[in-house]
């Protein structure tokens, strides 16, 4: 029961976020940040999604926006991210055990990332991220009950939203209603905001000035 509301708030904050007709207008008493606004303007007015649809992730915020092929705003959710701040993966990473990663290692890697699809070694459907560094967007799991990751994508505190190994986990209906039918088929961009360095040395298209 525990587990039914607290799925169904966080349900009814995607749902809430989803409702963000304009990147420059809050809904849900809630604004799209300056640094992902300007980053999705950035982006469109310099092509470089290259007609693909796109993400922005707020590692700061925890937050993931979904940006369609025309460059609108179609909807956006709390997300889980890598225990570990920093804004690099450490080399190889990818090729090793979960068992051998270290708390330290687990990071998500800030970057502009062209995803793919494709199914994990559990064989669930995921959106490759970085797939050289196992990293992937994928629903929200919650077989391990003492991660508590329900109640911490339901969390106002985003230290809360740091759990994972690097992965980015988003609500599951938030997923299926947004994720798969933009990312699930083909490529898309994944744009993950760096959390410690400048904005402009991962996405060189930002006007000059932007940091």
């Amino acid at each position: 029961m525990k587990n039914s509301l607290l799925l169904s708030f966080v349900l009814a904050c995607a749902a809430s976020f989803a409702q963000i007709a304009d990147a420059g207008e809050p809904a849900g008493g809630v604004a799209v940040p300056v640094e992902v606004r300007r980053l999705a303007r950035a982006a469109i007015d310099a092509r470089d999604s290259q007609g693909l649809p796109f993400a922005i992730v707020d590692k700061k915020r925890a937050r993931v926006f979904i940006y369609g092929v025309e460059g609108g705003l179609r909807g956006a959710s709390p997300v889980l991210l890598g225990l570990a701040h920093g804004d690099e993966s450490v080399p190889g990473i990818g090729e090793r055990k979960m068992s051998e990663i270290r708390p330290e290692e687990r990071t998500t890697p800030a970057g502009r990332f062209v995803s793919e699809p494709g199914v994990n070694l559990q064989g669930e459907d995921v959106v490759w991220v970085d797939y050289d560094a196992a990293v992937s967007m994928h629903r929200v799991r919650t077989s391990n009950k003492a991660e508590r990751r329900l109640e911490r994508l339901a969390s106002t505190n985003a230290e809360d939203h740091r759990i994972s190994y690097g992965c980015i986990n988003v609500p599951a209906l938030f997923y299926d209603t947004h994720v798969k039918p933009l990312f699930g088929n083909a490529h898309g961009v994944i744009y993950v905001l760096p959390e410690r360095r400048p904005m402009r040395e991962y996405f060189k298209f930002l006007p000059d000035g932007d940091r």
